[in-house]
């Protein structure tokens, strides 16, 4: 598949003011994108970074509420640039450097490296199946950071694979839709500039979206600002784990929007969503974050407690870091796309690592003892982040089921 950077869609018509509403406070495009380099930030992260996103996830955990300290520090530091092209005023990383950002905010943040990673697939299909003129419209502001982007995709009823969708979206006499129904689990609720919808449309184009295991004919995208009227979010619902990601419903009631909103052909949602895959950006990498935040939380229980000195617990470290190397590095292939099938090595770059960062955390709360059941230990918020991931879609259940898939034809 070529890279999203050397993808080129066919023209449309210039958007005029009324074509894609904008959020209010948006502020005023460049007359055109840049063709020089930025001097964005590398996809590491200072110590400094690294102190402030691990006061904000301790601060959202305890709370519940979504972590917008962490949002404006990546706002501030330009990390929510990193997927899009330099034209576009972003830095170019490719998969590998996406999924090692994603990574390290997740050792100290988890919920932000959700907001991050979703951020980014926004981005890229964007880039990926806008028209130019969208492109030139959306993307500056995402790669600035002006505009934070979120996925609204999952509904109550829907199942994993997304197949039985309540959310409709109807042609309206002047060319436009409008949506009704109602999301959930869309991380980012309430703090997005922007929601990447999924919709059943009225006039499917199946040959356009072939059965790929997620879902289904007839279904379209559609970007919609979060100050369009009919669309409201609501961050009532308290999770377990990923508590700061401001996961909730995103509902869209007689919500109108030009045609120039859609994104990629009426009914092609499926095969956009397949194309996803193949990118190597992976939610394995936000297991990744957190088995190396639980090994290092483990060295230090073992260094204060002069534990060290037994070769058991220098064993059971050692296997540890195993798991932790072993996470590391399917999530480093599937970034790198060297597989056959890049698609299959990302969907087993989630299995793999999620699973992995259950085993680690698990094996750290063991040799924590007592002092892994005391409730501030972070070990226990790792645990109920890491379990979080294997929930997200796909899920690691769907994953296997894709993966499977491709057996039969």
């Amino acid at each position: 598949m070529a890279s999203a950077d050397s993808l080129t869609v066919p023209e449309a018509r210039a958007l005029t003011e009324t074509d894609v509403p904008l959020p209010e406070s948006a502020g005023e495009l460049s007359a055109g994108p840049s063709t020089e380099p930025s001097a964005g930030p590398s996809t590491g992260l200072t110590a400094s970074m690294r102190e402030r996103l691990a006061a904000a996830a301790r601060d959202a955990d305890a709370s519940g509420e979504p972590d917008r300290p962490a949002l404006a520090l990546l706002r501030e530091t330009g990390l929510l640039g990193l997927a899009l092209p330099y034209e576009y005023g972003g830095t170019g990383a490719d998969a590998h450097g996406l999924n090692s950002a994603v990574a390290q905010v997740a050792q100290v943040n988890a919920s932000a490296s959700i907001m991050l990673f979703q951020h980014y697939a926004v981005s890229r299909r964007i880039l990926e199946h806008g028209s130019p003129a969208l492109r030139r419209r959306l993307l500056p502001q995402l790669a600035r950071g002006d505009w934070l982007a979120a996925s609204a995709w999952s509904e109550t009823g829907a199942g994993a694979n997304k197949k039985q969708l309540s959310t409709v979206a109807r042609r309206t006499p002047d060319g436009g839709w409008v949506l009704d129904g109602a999301k959930s689990f869309t991380t980012s609720a309430g703090l997005a500039d922007i929601y990447l919808v999924l919709a059943q449309t009225e006039e499917p184009e199946p040959d356009a979206a072939p059965d790929t295991g997620y879902g289904s004919a007839g279904q379209t995208f559609f970007l919609i600002p979060a100050d369009a009227p009919g669309l409201e979010p609501d961050t009532s619902m308290r999770l377990t784990g990923m508590r700061g990601s401001a996961t909730g419903f995103v509902s869209v009631h007689d919500c109108h929007v030009p045609d120039t909103a859609r994104l990629g052909p009426v009914g092609a949602a499926a095969s956009i969503i397949a194309g996803v895959r193949d990118s190597g950006a992976t939610l394995g990498a936000v297991s990744v974050g957190l088995a190396e935040a639980a090994l290092e939380l483990a060295h230090r229980h073992a260094e204060k407690r002069g534990l060290l000195a037994q070769q058991a617990v220098r064993h059971r470290l050692v296997d540890i870091a195993g798991e932790v190397e072993t996470a590391r590095a399917v999530v480093e292939r599937a970034g790198r796309r060297t597989a056959d099938d890049p698609g299959i090595a990302t969907l087993h770059s989630k299995l793999v690592a999620s699973s992995a960062a259950e085993r680690v955390i698990n094996a750290v709360e063991r040799l924590l003892g007592s002092a892994g059941y005391v409730a501030s230990n972070e070990i226990n918020r790792y645990g109920r982040d890491a379990r979080a991931v294997a929930l997200m879609g796909p899920t690691n259940d769907l994953c296997k089921e894709l993966v499977s898939l491709t057996w039969n034809r």
